[in-house]
């Protein structure tokens, strides 16, 4: 811990738990929620070791549980005893066998510092990922009911940000979720998937655990067992050095980087779609967008999602790193770097969620803008539907074909040289190569007739791949509440 003296607005605060992040995750990573992890580890060892015939007191048992959440004294203590040790977890010992001193003699016993260090890792980041699951269910239930409501809403389709194909507004929500199902896929599995370290000795041997239990291997190997039980976990690392290998700090953190990847492009293509007027994050009733323009509604949310996914795509990489420059058994180069990218990813991870769910929670489509800016470029996507209604009258296609070029060509100059609308279906209705009647024309470039099957490809993708997840977490996915999100 570093000294807390003086006034904070003299000090560097994290923006992530300032600004950005929930209490609940910054909670999670915070000095008492660490070292509670810490000392229930020693609890649950020292209960393990009496119960396969180790001399433990029960009254050291009790002075342990009667002391599982430190004080600010207690912290403040271990502080000073770090100072002098230059040890975090001996002074954390020391500070615990002050205030239970019952249980000084029993503490720790066969134990390396990675015991409550790495195993407390494990534990927080197995909580921390359950709850960014639990938020990626949040949004995945609001962005499903936005694809549900606007399913058969024709828009203009882009590929390379340029007018394509027309798709639905129900359609394109649903290659946002997509993506962020997969991500919840991934969070779920690499919690799942964790496996505890327990005790393994100073490199992984257990050496120290057959030593105490006087020669008995089976029973440090039944202790190893007992505390990953006592700790939940179903798995546990058969081999390790002295802490867990950080293959599984790097396949979290990745998880959270793909989060992040899904994030920017959904908040990317929301800031193009305000630009355009068709799509809008909420907007508060007394919000201002800009200091100088008064009338601007700035997409701020989506652009601070953007930021954050940026912030976590560049560090969440220090996982393979870590990974990459472990040497042997084990090296302490890994443990500053970790304090920051552990905590700061999941914080990250967190605020980017909050911001998703603010979004999502008040998306705004604007119907007539949306049909406007398809009408523009809906004459030139109609040409083919138009071609063969005029071949099915008797018209030669490849005539037909040259002719529409030639009327395309002089909507399109029109438009860019004289800012004027798109007349191509008045063009095409008034030439009587196409004999076509300008009902004919019109019906042939119905919007509806170039959406394909998105409509029922959304009913089919909301009812076979999110509705399961919805079911999963239905408070989740209900999403009656949301917390603030701060500037």
């Amino acid at each position: 811990m570093s000294d807390s003296s003086g006034s904070p607005i003299d000090r560097y605060e994290n923006p992530l738990t300032s600004r950005y992040a929930s209490a609940e995750m910054s909670a999670l990573f915070s000095a008492r929620s660490k070292f509670t992890t810490w000392r229930k580890l020693w609890l649950w060892l020292a209960e393990a070791e009496k119960e396969l015939g180790l001399p433990i007191p029960e009254a050291s048992l009790e002075a342990l549980r009667a002391h599982l959440v430190p004080t600010e004294a207690e912290l403040a203590a271990a502080d000073r005893y770090e100072r002098e040790t230059k040890h975090d977890v001996m002074a954390h010992l020391h500070a615990l066998g002050d205030v239970a001193p019952a249980a000084k003699g029993v503490l720790h016993l066969g134990a390396t510092s990675a015991f409550v260090g790495d195993n407390a890792d494990l534990l927080l980041l197995r909580e921390a990922s359950r709850l960014l699951a639990r938020r990626t269910v949040r949004v995945i239930g609001r962005l499903s009911r936005f694809a549900r409501a606007y399913r058969d809403l024709p828009c203009l389709g882009f590929t390379h940000f340029q007018a394509a194909q027309p798709t639905t507004v129900g359609k394109r929500a649903c290659l946002w979720l997509q993506d962020l199902a997969l991500d919840h896929r991934e969070l779920v599995r690499r919690a799942d998937e964790l496996r505890f370290l327990g005790c393994k000795g100073a490199t992984g041997t257990q050496a120290s655990f057959v030593a105490l239990f006087d020669g008995d291997a089976d029973k440090a190997e039944r202790l190893d067992r007992l505390i990953a039980q006592k700790a939940g976990f179903t798995d546990r690392l058969l081999i390790s050095g002295q802490t867990y290998t950080r293959k599984q700090d790097a396949l979290v953190l990745s998880a959270l980087a793909g989060l992040a990847a899904s994030a920017s492009k959904f908040a990317n293509d929301v800031r193009l779609l305000q630009h355009m007027k068709e799509v809008e994050e909420p907007f508060g009733r007394k919000q201002v967008g800009s200091s100088a323009m008064p009338y601007k509604r700035n997409p701020m949310k989506c652009e601070r999602m953007n930021a954050l996914a940026r912030w976590l795509l560049s560090i969440a990489d220090n996982g393979n790193w870590t990974h990459a420059t472990q040497w042997f058994e084990r090296t302490l180069d890994d443990s500053a770097n970790r304090r920051l990218a552990l905590a700061e990813s999941f914080l990250s991870a967190d605020s980017i969620l909050l911001l998703w769910d603010a979004v999502t929670d008040g998306l705004v489509v604007h119907p007539a803008v949306v049909r406007r800016r398809l009408d523009v470029e809906l004459p030139f996507l109609a040409t083919e539907n138009i071609l063969m209604a005029a071949a099915k009258k008797g018209g030669d296609r490849q005539a037909l074909h040259e002719r529409m070029r030639v009327l395309a060509q002089a909507a399109g100059d029109r438009m860019k040289q004289e800012g004027g609308e798109n007349d191509l279906l008045f063009r095409i209705a008034a030439d009587p190569a196409f004999g076509l009647t300008p009902a004919e024309v019109i019906a042939a470039s119905e919007p509806a007739r170039f959406i394909g099957r998105a409509p029922e490809q959304v009913d089919e993708f909301l009812e076979t791949e999110i509705e399961p997840i919805l079911a999963t977490d239905p408070e989740a996915a209900g999403g009656e509440t949301r917390e603030e999100v701060r500037v």
